[in-house]
């Protein structure tokens, strides 16, 4: 059985910078909650890195604001800084699909 720490993001584009090897897709969840009676929404802005060159070249079809699906896996690592230990949480796409385009009528 294999072992791993996996991810899935629903939610809008805010940017998507692709490179050689690699793409960086920055996407706006939402989650709601209440509070006192009344409903809020809270955003959540999640960076994720691609590799897979099928995937960027899919990835240079997104648009910003468009709804978008993303899974794939979580990795964390540390490394020494000026002799501090910084812990850090990489967060890589295997799998991506465009739910629906920004429409018109949505800021």
């Amino acid at each position: 059985m294999q072992n791993e720490a996996t991810f899935h993001i629903i939610g809008r584009i805010g940017s998507v910078d692709i490179r050689e090897k690699v793409a960086f897709i920055s996407v706006a969840a939402n989650r709601n909650y209440e509070k006192d009676g009344e409903w809020k929404a809270q955003t959540h802005w999640n960076n994720v890195s691609v590799f897979r060159k099928d995937l960027r070249e899919r990835l240079e079809k997104a648009n910003k604001g468009d709804l978008v699906r993303i899974t794939g896996v979580l990795y964390q690592n540390n490394r020494e800084v000026d002799g501090t230990t910084v812990y850090e949480t990489n967060v890589v796409g295997e799998r991506f699909a465009i739910l629906a385009p920004k429409s018109g009528s949505e800021e």
